[in-house]
């Protein structure tokens, strides 16, 4: 039960010069925790404002990623406005970027320069490989990192019906490098805290991926005398089901339920690593019972029983989950003059609140909040005028 209606990171400054993916979901999160993000977009928003889904002309995908943060507009063309940002030093303890290696440097917001401004800063720069090696130039799309990392070839591999790389549309190496470089950040945050001084952290969407090729990255040093089980959907009546009844308890409970007994004396099933060199054909006799039966059917049963199991949701379908509703795991916020749904953090605690902190800002909102303090506000020439990549 939460007693404190204190934020984890209150107090806490981040100026956010970040845009796409990685880096904005790492400035949400730490804006979650209680932090004030200052976003920096150039005049007339980032491109992100402009990606579907749009609800009455506002994007819930740039929501997603930005709600709860402050929007400052400023052109990057124009030295004037760069300086008022330069300017902000003092006054934040993070400064996230994910430029490619070298822009923030062409434009004066690089470490060196906000660690001269203020010596305690830490400074997270994520990019596609990293700042240093051969490739740290090279453009970095997520789908990009999938396939040199050995992600996609290794998923080829589990799919036996076809040799060729999948295609993807979720960018793991975004999202999953934006959650490393949130946790670079908070451990930089108790160093500092615990013995002084900033940080420089250097996040690689690349390394981020190969990092998750836990099995894989030890097997392509050490192959397996044989194929690894691999989790198999079977088919419901309306849907499919997944199974994992990989313990010899869950065999049992599965053997039972289903009216297999016989199963439990059959030479390929009576020890684990039996089981796992017989996957399929274990699938496929489970399939016989499944498929005559709904998934909820399958589910309900099989879990009731030991086994388990889980029918496939779609996403909106999961959303609704009663166990979603009942940890209360989304927020509606407002966008424009409407609302959407955001998932809050995945963890909770028991004594401080976290959570989506507020709307997401219109285009510019707070530039006189945040700049104003220095002086005028930033330039308004040029509009239209780009951020640089």
């Amino acid at each position: 039960m939460t007693t404190s209606t204190l934020k984890p990171l209150d107090g806490i400054r981040v100026l956010d010069l970040t845009r796409i993916i990685s880096g904005p979901y790492c400035t949400r999160l730490l804006a979650d925790c209680g932090a004030e993000v200052i976003k920096i977009e150039p005049i007339g928003g980032e491109h992100m404002r402009q990606k579907e889904p749009l609800v009455s002309g506002e994007s819930t995908y740039f929501g997603h990623l930005n709600a709860g943060k402050k929007s400052v507009t400023i052109d990057f063309r124009n030295q004037d406005d760069l300086q008022r940002v330069r300017e902000l030093a003092p006054t934040v303890d993070i400064v996230v970027e994910n430029f490619r290696p070298g822009v923030a440097r062409d434009l004066g917001l690089d470490h060196a320069t906000f660690a001269t401004l203020q010596p305690g800063i830490i400074y997270c720069s994520i990019s596609g490989f990293g700042q240093t090696g051969p490739r740290a130039r090279h453009p970095a799309y997520a789908p990009i990192l999938h396939a040199l990392s050995g992600h996609d070839l290794a998923t080829a591999r589990y799919d036996n019906r076809s040799g060729r790389p999948p295609r993807t549309g979720v960018w793991y190496a975004d999202l999953v490098g934006g959650l490393f470089a949130f946790g670079a950040i908070q451990t930089a945050l108790i160093a500092k805290f615990r013995n002084g001084g900033g940080q420089y952290i250097d996040v690689s969407l690349m390394d981020t991926m190969i990092n998750l090729l836990v099995l894989e990255v030890q097997e392509a040093q050490n192959p397996s005398t044989f194929e690894r089980w691999l989790a198999t959907p079977v088919k419901a009546s309306d849907g499919y089901v997944m199974a994992v009844p990989i313990t010899r308890r869950n065999f049992e409970c599965l053997a039972e339920t289903t009216g297999h007994l016989e199963w439990l004396e059959d030479e390929r099933f009576r020890t684990q690593l039996a089981r796992e060199e017989n996957w399929p054909t274990l699938m496929e006799l489970l399939e016989d019972w499944t498929k005559n039966r709904t998934a909820a059917e399958c589910e309900q049963t099989l879990m009731s029983a030991g086994v388990p199991c889980a029918r496939y949701q779609t996403v909106a379908q999961a959303m609704d989950d009663e166990h979603a509703v009942a940890r209360g795991l989304f927020t509606t916020v407002a966008i424009g003059d409407t609302t959407f749904r955001l998932p809050n953090l995945p963890f909770q605690y028991s004594n401080a609140a976290i959570g989506i902190g507020g709307a997401v800002p219109r285009i510019g909102e707070h530039t006189q909040e945040i700049l104003g303090l220095l002086g005028d506000a930033p330039s308004k020439k040029a509009q239209g005028g780009v951020a640089p990549r």
